[in-house]
């Protein structure tokens, strides 16, 4: 299991400092982050795009080779990438591989009951908590790359600086959303951790992971909870299929009840490459904006820094 895979290997020799560092990242948020701390100093390629889910992602022979000729493999851990977790204990033995939420204290990760044992591995929800991974990457680039150990400390300092910025946008515009309001109805159990952070109440369809499947019974379940709790928005993810959050408006509708799709918001991937949503930060700023314009907060059109796509 990924999040018990063993420690790399602490006696292998840092690659020769000629070049930049070869980094390969599993999903883009870690990606973003390694490209923010390693600047010049680093090659990273991404293994999982926009619009792609995790929890259900397969190894490719490509995908392969770019983890083996890596002089570093960051990936999240938790369970995440749970159908890569065989090839990233391999590779452990063999390239510098590291589990960037590994340095988060266990108190500050989530652990509901229905988690059936596992930690949430969405920990990208909450930018406070994702600064702890900034820190991860910093020390392992510094650790194969010594010499260009403080340029990755200022930048890891520029970003978290960013960072914490984010951080105070989202609670404010999150503060304006009535309390009647504050239900956030999404795909699967993936906003747990900003739910915990800014206050509302998530309810997923699916659970921690899109491996699982949301029955009738869970339908019509969550249908009469948007009737009772007067609930009229709920959010389609980028990265999983909206059959089910249709099947609810349909079913809410049936009770004459009427819901809208409040936005489509990045839950395990970001936006496309090149654009603001492209970046953990846009992403956030993206999700964040949406979510409280959605459920009755004023919000700025275009976000934090006037960045974001006009819809």
């Amino acid at each position: 299991l990924i999040g018990c895979a063993p420690a790399p290997s602490t006696d292998t020799e840092p690659p020769a400092q000629s070049g930049p560092l070869k980094v390969t990242a599993t999903i883009g948020m870690i990606t973003d982050v390694a490209r923010e701390i390693g600047g010049e100093h680093v090659e990273v390629t991404g293994l999982m795009g926009p619009g792609v889910d995790p929890h259900l992602y397969k190894a490719t022979q490509g995908d392969l080779e770019k983890l083996s000729g890596a002089d570093v493999v960051l990936y999240n851990g938790l369970h995440l990438e749970g159908r890569m977790a065989d090839v990233l204990v391999k590779m452990a033995g063999r390239v510098k591989t590291v589990q960037v939420t590994d340095n988060i204290p266990e108190d500050k990760l989530r652990e509901p009951p229905e988690f059936d044992g596992q930690y949430d591995p969405h920990v990208w929800m909450d930018p406070d908590l994702w600064a702890e991974v900034v820190d991860a990457v910093e020390d392992a680039l510094a650790g194969q790359r010594p010499g260009a150990a403080d340029d990755f400390a200022a930048n890891a300092a520029a970003h978290k600086a960013a960072l914490e910025e984010l951080d105070g946008y989202a609670a404010r515009i999150t503060a304006d959303v009535p309390a009647e309001a504050r239900a956030l109805v999404t795909a699967h159990d993936a906003f747990g951790y900003f739910g915990a952070a800014y206050g509302f109440d998530v309810i997923g369809v699916q659970g921690i992971s899109t491996n699982s499947e949301a029955g009738l019974n869970r339908i019509a379940e969550l249908v009469d909870t948007l009737v009772t709790r007067d609930i009229r928005a709920v959010f389609v993810e980028t990265s999983v299929s909206d059959r089910n959050m249709r099947a609810l408006i349909e079913g809410a509708a049936a009770k004459g009840h009427t819901v809208t799709i409040g936005g489509a918001l990045f839950s395990d991937a970001m936006g496309e490459e090149g654009t603001y949503e492209g970046t953990y930060i846009g992403m956030i700023d993206h999700n964040v904006t949406t979510i409280a314009a959605a459920l009755g907060a004023v919000t700025p059109a275009r976000g934090m820094d006037g960045r974001l796509a006009m819809n």
